[in-house]
């Protein structure tokens, strides 16, 4: 049974970075979350046509971030040296930055947002500008044959349907291959309180009981998991078929399991205690602002990043309180944030020497945003965040 537990009101599109002229064809839904008491699976209660949010428009570059980067390259060496698979399939390639670790003859993807697809192919990695589902994995094993590797990051959280996603990569793995999942673990949601990790485009936020409940009636299971920190806290999640007894299952998945079961995550009070923690965080974030504000002290957003569109329309924050949006993507400078239509400008254009405080849009990259702003911080500034609770640090 499914249950709604959070409320965050009218949310646009996370990611639709927004020209003047666009204001008025903005479309809003309301943005709810549910618990589902049979699954444990957490998810939005309504999702949207997902080629309103992947397509040639799409403004997320994983490659801008140092940080992923070389968390892409490292897991890239790890997997390739512990399987050694043939041939890998990822699905859900974004500019290419897991790929490009690999030749062109060893790997080939699937991209549904045009302009990333279309890039990745032109520098030789075959790429499928589709969905991921039953009939694309059928056409791929048609024309490669099946995989010895399937790895998949921060994407089967966007999936609507996860049957049929779980079905397509039982249908294309090989007989001894592993599928290899990273998304955002709800476990690490509910401890540091991020209700920012749920926007249009993640139609769920996994724990890895939910994902084994899945994945069991496709004739699929968990053999091992690690906790990485990745936008804040994912599991990173290796699957194989029930048949394949070359991977033994390690005790990382039932220690991993405990753990959720013992934080709550199968009960629906917790998400109603979280609820409220979420009301909370938004009354004293708008508190903190105007209170600053009121002081006559500049405020800008670094990050414009699909959290920080949740959290400004929850709160209902604009220009009021954010002067302005920075960022170092050049498809976002010289918009406008989706709903509460705060500008987006570049790094040296919006960090000026009269911006005393800093709220973290992009909060999972802190450590890398407190790197590249030294000077910031040497003549005084401060950053906000929300995360686990609203505080300025350095302070």
């Amino acid at each position: 049974m499914k249950t709604t537990f959070l409320k965050l009101n009218k949310q646009p599109e996370s990611n639709g970075y927004l020209d003047k002229h666009q204001f008025k064809d903005e479309f809003f839904f309301n943005l709810d979350v549910c618990f589902d008491s049979d699954t444990y699976l957490v998810s939005l209660t309504k999702s949207i046509p997902p080629e309103l949010m992947f397509n040639e428009n799409y403004a997320y570059y994983s490659s801008l971030s140092s940080t992923m980067r070389k968390s892409f390259a490292n897991i890239a060496k790890s997997l390739k040296n512990i399987y050694k698979p043939k041939l890998s399939l990822e699905i859900g390639s974004n500019d290419g930055v897991f790929m490009k670790n690999f030749n062109t003859n060893e790997i080939v993807s699937v991209e549904p947002c045009g302009n990333f697809a279309d890039f990745t192919n032109s520098l030789g990695y075959k790429t499928y500008k589709n969905f991921w589902d039953y009939s694309l994995s059928t056409h791929i094993k048609n024309k490669q044959g099946t995989f010895d590797l399937i790895y998949s990051a921060n994407c089967f959280s966007h999936i609507q349907t996860l049957d049929d996603a779980f079905r397509a990569i039982k249908n294309i793995l090989s007989a001894d291959g592993v599928f290899v999942m990273e998304d955002p673990s709800i476990q690490q949601v509910l401890d540091k309180n991020t209700y920012d990790l749920f926007y249009y485009a993640h139609a769920h936020v996994f724990s890895i009981t939910s994902i084994q409940n899945i994945i069991l009636k496709h004739g699929l299971e968990i053999f091992n998991v690690d906790s990485i920190n990745v936008h804040g806290g994912s599991n990173r999640i290796y699957i194989k078929h029930i048949t394949n007894n070359t991977h033994t299952i390690d005790a990382s998945v039932s220690k991993h399991i405990d753990d959720e079961l013992l934080c709550g995550i199968g009960v629906l009070q917790t998400y109603l205690d979280f609820e409220k923690r979420v009301r909370k965080s938004k009354k004293d974030l708008v508190l903190l602002l105007e209170t600053l504000k009121a002081k006559g002290e500049n405020i800008i957003c670094y990050g414009a990043t699909a959290k920080s569109s949740t959290v400004f329309n929850y709160c209902d924050i604009s220009t009021d309180l954010i002067d302005c949006i920075v960022d170092m993507t050049p498809d976002k400078q010289n918009k406008y944030s989706p709903g509460m239509h705060i500008p987006i400008v570049s790094i040296d254009i919006g960090l000026t020497d009269d911006v005393k405080y800093i709220f973290l849009g992009a909060w999972n990259f802190k450590d890398e945003i407190m790197k590249k702003e030294p000077e910031f911080i040497k003549r005084g500034g401060k950053f906000i965040t929300h995360v686990p609770i609203v505080h300025i640090i350095n302070e």
